[in-house]
C-alpha cells in the first residue's frame, strides 16, 4: 500500500446511500459505460489531438499496463504536468482504475512551487512535457531535481523514482512516453474502489503552503455525475472547457462530467476569447464552462455577432447580471450557476437546467442530492434563520477525506461529525436553496484562480530589500481581482514597485504576482490586531482608494 492507502475500502460493493445504483463510482466503471454507450463519440477535442470513447478506453487500457509494468500499485502518488489533452485524461483515468492517486501539477506554478507540491504529496512518479506554452519544464525539473541527469532520486525529492516525459528533451534519469507505453508486459484489470483516494487536489485555501485535499473516486464520479445532470449533459453533446484539468474543476465538472454522460470535453490550451468562440461554433458546441471573466470576455469579443453558436446550456460561476447575458446573448437558455470549494469535489449546490429562469439566473442552487448545508454565524456557532448571511458549512457524500500529511489543518476544516468548515459565506432560503454571497475574506479571486496572501507575503519576505509585506485584494475589471502588495523597506533601502514586481515574477505563478505595490513606512495607521495582524479590512480599502485617486486624478 502506498502512502495515501486504502484502508477502510468497502469495495464497489458497499453501500453508499443516495449514489447507490445511480452512476458509476468509479473512472474506469464511468469510462466503460461511455465506451459502451458512445464508442464513436468524440471523448476529448483538444489543441493537439481529439480521441472517440472507444479509443480512449483502449488507450487507458494500454497506459494501465504501462503504469503496473512500471511498478505503480494502488494508494501510490503520481504527479501529471500537462496541458489539457488526450494524453491528461488517459493518464488520469488510468492512474484511478489502478486505485493509485493522480497529483496534478499546476502548469503555471514556478519551480518553488512544484517542488513543493512534489515533496509534499510524496510523489512516486512525475509525468511531465518537456515543453507548454513556451514553458521549458525540463528546465525547471532539471533546477529542482538535479539527478534528473545522472541517477533518481535527489536528495531533494527522496520520494521521487520515475520521470516519464512527453516530448523530445529527454534528461539522462527519465524515459520516453514511447519507452514507458512499450514496457507493458500483458493487460491489467482495474481494481479501483470508490473509497481509494483519486486525487490529491492543491489548493491554496487561507494558509501559506497549498494543502493537499484528498478526494476519493466516489466525491469525484458523484460529484460529476449530478453536476452534469442538471447542466443538462447528454450522450453525445459537446462541452466547451478551458477550466485546466489540473483544478478540481476541469478535472470533476469537465473531464469527468463528460464520461459520466458520454459528452464530449472540447478544451484549448490557453482561453483566448476569439478562438474560444469559432471554436464553439466550428465544434457545435452545446455546453460551456466558466465564470464571470470569461463570460464576459466571451460576451464583449467582437467576434461574437457573426459567430452562430449552437449552444443550449452552461455551467457559470458568474453573477445574475452576467448569467442573464449569457442566457440573452449566447442562447444558453438552460445556463446553471454552481458554488463549491475544491474540499466539497467541488460542487456542493448547482441549480438545474429544467429549473426556472430567474431561480437560475438569481444563483439559488440545490445543495447536490444527499449533501447537507448549514448557514452559521460566525460569532456563535449557531444556526441562522433563512435569508441570514453567515458562514457555509457542508456535510455528505462529496465532502474531502482530508489534507494530505497535515492533520492539524484537517482537524480545523473538519469537524468530528464530519461538517466541513468552508470559510465562505451564504444564506439559505426558506425553499433550502443555497445563496453565495462571498469567499473567504482574505482569499483573492485572479480570474479563476484562488490566491492566499501569505504565499504572496512569504515571497515578499524573501526579497533582501523587504522588511515587511502585507497583501490584500484589489477590483479589477478583467480579472475580478488581483494582488496589491503593500511593503515596508529594510533601513537604508530603497526600491521601486517595478523591481519587487519583477523579482516576485521570478518566484511565483503569473496570477499570482502582485499587480500593485505601494511602499510605506509601517502599518500602525491602518490598525493592528491584538496579537500584531495587521488589519486587512483596513488596508483593502486604503489600497481601493489609492486606486480611485489615480483613476479620478
Amino acid at each position: 500500500m502506498g502512502p495515501t492507502g486504502s484502508a477502510g475500502s468497502t469495495g464497489s460493493t458497499g453501500s453508499y446511500g443516495v449514489l447507490d445504483g445511480v452512476c458509476p463510482l468509479t473512472v474506469h466503471d464511468a469510462l466503460r459505460r461511455a465506451a459502451a454507450i458512445g464508442p464513436d463519440v468524440e471523448a476529448v477535442v483538444a489543441s493537439h489531438g481529439r480521441i472517440t470513447y472507444g479509443a480512449l478506453d483502449a488507450e487507458v487500457a494500454a497506459v494501465r499496463a504501462a503504469l503496473s509494468a512500471a511498478g505503480v500499485r494502488r494508494g501510490d502518488h503520481v504527479a501529471v504536468c500537462l496541458g489539457n489533452g488526450p494524453e491528461w485524461v488517459a493518464l488520469f483515468l488510468a492512474i484511478g482504475s489502478l486505485g493509485a492517486v493522480t497529483v496534478p501539477i499546476n502548469t503555471r506554478w514556478r519551480p518553488p512551487e512544484i517542488a513543493y507540491a512534489l515533496r509534499q504529496s510524496r510523489s512516486s512518479t512525475l509525468f511531465v512535457a518537456d515543453r507548454f506554452l513556451k514553458i521549458d519544464f525540463i528546465a525547471m525539473l532539471r533546477e529542482i531535481c538535479p539527478a534528473v541527469d545522472a541517477e533518481l532520486p535527489d536528495a531533494a525529492l527522496p520520494d521521487l523514482r520515475s520521470v516519464v516525459v512527453l516530448g523530445s528533451d529527454l534528461p539522462a534519469a527519465a524515459r520516453s512516453w514511447d519507452d514507458f507505453k512499450a514496457g507493458a508486459t500483458g493487460p491489467v484489470e482495474p481494481c479501483g474502489t470508490p473509497d481509494d483516494v483519486l486525487l490529491i487536489q492543491y489548493t491554496s485555501g487561507t494558509t501559506s503552503h497549498p494543502k493537499g485535499v484528498l478526494l476519493t473516486q466516489l466525491n469525484m464520479c458523484g460529484d460529476a455525475f449530478f453536476s452534469g445532470e442538471r447542466l443538462g449533459l447528454r450522450a453525445g453533446d459537446r462541452f466547451h472547457s478551458v477550466r485546466p484539468f489540473f483544478h478540481a474543476a476541469g478535472s470533476t465538472l469537465t473531464v469527468l462530467a463528460c464520461v459520466q454522460h458520454a459528452a464530449t470535453v472540447v478544451t484549448m490550451d490557453r482561453f483566448e476569447a476569439g478562438e474560444a468562440l469559432r471554436l464553439i461554433e466550428e465544434e457545435r458546441c452545446t455546453h460551456f464552462s466558466g465564470n464571470d471573466t470569461i463570460a464576459l470576455m466571451l460576451l464583449n469579443h467582437p467576434d461574437r455577432s457573426r459567430r452562430r453558436l449552437s449552444l443550449r446550456g452552461a455551467w457559470a460561476a458568474a453573477s445574475p447580471a452576467v448569467v442573464r447575458r449569457i442566457i440573452d446573448e449566447l442562447g444558453a437558455s438552460e445556463c446553471v450557476v454552481g458554488y463549491g470549494l475544491s474540499e466539497a469535489s467541488p460542487n456542493v449546490a448547482q441549480s438545474a437546467w429544467w429549473e426556472p429562469e430567474d431561480v437560475r439566473a438569481g444563483g439559488r442552487m440545490l445543495p447536490e442530492p444527499g449533501v447537507e448545508v448549514r448557514v452559521h454565524d460566525p460569532g456563535t456557532g449557531r444556526d441562522l434563520p433563512a435569508g441570514d448571511v453567515g458562514e457555509i458549512f457542508v456535510r455528505g457524500w462529496n465532502v474531502m477525506r482530508g489534507y494530505y500529511a497535515m492533520p492539524e489543518e484537517t482537524a480545523e476544516a473538519l469537524s468530528p461529525d464530519g461538517w466541513l468548515r468552508t470559510g465562505d459565506l451564504g444564506r439559505l432560503g426558506a425553499d433550502g436553496r443555497l445563496e453565495f454571497v462571498g469567499r473567504a475574506k482574505e482569499l483573492i479571486r485572479v480570474g479563476g484562480e484562488n490566491v492566499a496572501p501569505t504565499e504572496v507575503e512569504d515571497v515578499l519576505h524573501g526579497h533582501p530589500k523587504i522588511k515587511q509585506a502585507a497583501v490584500v485584494g484589489v477590483p479589477d475589471e478583467r480579472l475580478m481581482e488581483v494582488p496589491f502588495a503593500f511593503v515596508v523597506l529594510a533601513e537604508g533601502c530603497t526600491a521601486e514597485p517595478e523591481e519587487i514586481i519583477a523579482w516576485t515574477r521570478e518566484r511565483l505563478a503569473r496570477f499570482k504576482v502582485p499587480h500593485h505595490v505601494r511602499v510605506v513606512t509601517g502599518f500602525e495607521e491602518f490598525g493592528m490586531t491584538a496579537s500584531s495582524k495587521v488589519q486587512k479590512r483596513h488596508l483593502a480599502e486604503h489600497a481601493r482608494r489609492l486606486l480611485d485617486s489615480v483613476e479620478t486624478g
